[in-house]
């Protein structure tokens, strides 16, 4: 199924590195990627998912759905302690908070380093997908970590809009996600930041 839904992608862009933090999130932006022409490299960096049993699992729902679209999906190196230190002293932080800000900085500067190593010219994510999280605040920390090395550029799409939400939520039917009920961490997870299904 086709998402009817005009993106503009940014001109020049040759090899787009995708940033995924889940499969439920990835799903509809990776089909419209592809379908559009767009062959991303999905990047899987989130040494902020505790325990690594959960980590694992979302990873493996990344896995299975990059190789349905016959994407190559890169593993970053899990450290978690690393994560810890770079949100230090902001556990208490609400969601949308500062800590989720330099969360996602941590993340998305790993990925556009990767990126800058291997050739990428566009870096987006798929934590724009989700509307508990702010686009705002992804935007900015990733707008921050490609101003941190050469050659690649920020792509701050809006995928929530065009149809995309929907498609979204019938992707993670049709395929049968696992859908987890917390951003990641054990700061959410202890706020009980838990999501509607439907936005899972």
């Amino acid at each position: 199924m086709k998402t009817k839904t005009t993106i503009e992608v940014p001109g020049g862009a040759r090899k787009i590195l995708l940033h995924a933090c889940c499969a439920p999130c990835s799903g509809a932006i990776v089909e419209w990627l592809v379908e559009h022409g767009h062959k991303p490299v999905v990047f899987y960096s989130n040494s902020n998912i505790v325990p690594l049993e959960e980590y694992d699992l979302r990873l493996n729902e990344c896995i299975r759905y990059a190789r349905k679209w016959g994407l190559e999906i890169v593993e970053d190196n899990y450290d978690h302690c690393a994560w810890q230190g770079a949100i230090a002293g902001l556990e208490d932080q609400p969601e949308r908070g500062s800590r989720c800000l330099e969360c996602f900085r941590f993340r998305l500067l790993r990925a556009a380093e990767y990126a800058a190593a291997h050739g990428f010219d566009t870096l987006t994510t798929t934590l724009a997908s989700s509307r508990w999280k702010s686009l705002e605040q992804v935007n900015e920390a990733g707008e921050w970590a490609c101003s941190r090395v050469q050659g690649v550029n920020w792509w701050g799409q809006n995928w929530r809009k065009g149809g995309l939400q929907d498609r979204r939520n019938q992707i993670i039917k049709e395929e049968s996600f696992y859908n987890q009920l917390f951003c990641g961490c054990e700061y959410s997870q202890r706020a009980g930041s838990a999501e509607p299904s439907e936005a899972l």
